[in-house]
């Protein structure tokens, strides 16, 4: 009798779900036929897993849209538990906190920022908390929090269209997210588009960016250096730690004694820098064995170490030109930014720097400077010298006859 009772429940329970189901494709097939047919080639469709498993069933009619749940990854994670945790522990998810941490943030036009037509566009992945979730909601910025959407676009949620690297080059191209650029116009890219063209065949080894990162669809994504290639703590070699240093006092990090200012707590929490030798060890050692899938080990460490010094040398460029700016600072010559308490240049003013000066600062730093080393990681020679090292020390000299310029101004003021 029990058994009878379960089955008619459960008979009840699938007959109700298709019927609701029914009537969301009949509406919508009218109005939006592109996601009825999105969902009904996706696996979902194809499962049985319905409108009302990820929107709930509030919503009914053409009044009641507002209804609709738009679903966050907690929803997700009700069939796919393991990639949402691994999600959740990775740098992805904090890309909405970090976005919101930058300086400038609050002084671009809303489209931009909680509209996601720039940079929310790529920082909407990250988690949101429900109070966050409430306010985008109450301005109209309801769609977008699902954040697994991001990769696996809705309505198909493609697995296969997830593990494309042109899935990766809407967030990853250009200034302080070079890695597209680096990756296709090297010898991994370059293989992989002549592997979709069919001009390679398929068994060809060609890595993707989710080969290297994303190693047996390991949602955490996650390097050995991070996106800033900054790390703790401080190397042996004693003129990189005094580069290291100066850089972590344009970031803020660091006061002008070198010690830790209460940004440092922020900066762990975004995981912007890596803040142990362990942590960054362990994400070294993990590429390596990716790379040793098709290169010998003792080939892989050494140009993961040529990256190394990349970073070292490139460091070298960027501490002298920070110096160089901040003696401006020191001598009265630039005025420091309302509200920002160190006499050093803030290299989180990206393009929104109010001098000449500052903004080759700051372009050198999340352009010349991460195209240098992300070419040398990359193996995208290009990159690496004529958009990297090159430009960054064309830079250089730009800074230096600049701050020169502004010393000849300020000596004439004077007299």
């Amino acid at each position: 009798m029990v058994i009878r009772l379960v089955v008619l429940g459960l008979f009840c329970f699938f007959s109700a779900a298709t019927t609701f189901a029914d009537d969301c494709i009949d509406c919508h097939k009218k109005l939006n036929p592109s996601i009825v047919s999105d969902w009904q080639l996706s696996r979902h469709g194809k499962n049985g897993i319905d409108c009302g498993s990820c929107h709930g069933t509030l919503h009914k009619s053409a009044t009641d849209s507002a209804q609709a749940q738009i679903p966050p990854p907690d929803t997700c994670n009700r069939c796919h538990p393991k990639r949402v945790a691994q999600f959740k522990k990775g740098k992805h998810a904090l890309a909405w906190a970090a976005m919101n941490a930058m300086p400038i943030a609050h002084m671009q036009p809303m489209a931009l920022i909680q509209g996601k037509k720039g940079c929310g566009g790529c920082h909407k992945i990250g988690l949101k908390s429900a109070q966050e979730i409430k306010e985008l909601e109450k301005g109209g910025f309801r769609f977008g929090v699902a954040s697994c959407d991001a990769c696996h676009t809705r309505h198909t949620f493609s697995a296969a269209e997830a593990r494309q690297p042109q899935a990766c080059r809407i967030c990853h191209e250009g200034l302080e997210y070079s890695q597209w650029d680096t990756y296709i116009n090297s010898k991994h890219g370059t293989r992989y588009l002549l592997k979709q063209l069919k001009t390679l065949p398929a068994a060809y080894s060609a890595p993707t960016c989710q080969t290297c990162h994303m190693p047996g669809g390991d949602h955490e994504i996650r390097n050995a250096w991070g996106s800033t290639f900054l790390r703790m703590p401080m190397p042996d070699d004693k003129e990189w730690a005094g580069d290291r240093a100066t850089i972590l006092q344009a970031f803020g990090i660091l006061d002008p004694d070198f010690k830790p200012t209460p940004m440092l707590e922020g900066t762990k929490a975004l995981d912007i820098v890596r803040m142990s030798q362990e942590a960054w060890q362990k994400e070294r050692d993990r590429m390596v064995k990716t790379c040793t899938q098709c290169h010998s080990g003792t080939f892989a460490k050494g140009e993961l170490a040529k990256g190394d010094r990349m970073v070292r040398d490139t460091d070298r460029l960027m501490a002298e030109g920070i110096r160089t700016v901040a003696a401006l600072y020191r001598d009265g010559i630039l005025k420091q930014a309302e509200g920002y308490p160190y006499p050093f240049p803030n290299v989180l003013t990206f393009n929104e720097a109010r001098t000449p000066i500052e903004l080759k600062l700051s372009s050198m730093f999340f352009e010349s400077r991460l195209y240098a080393i992300q070419g040398t990681f990359h193996n995208s020679p290009a990159y690496a010298y004529t958009k990297g090292w090159s430009l960054m020390r064309g830079e250089l000299t730009e800074i230096n006859a600049l701050a020169a310029e502004l010393r000849r101004g300020y000596r004439q003021k004077k007299q």
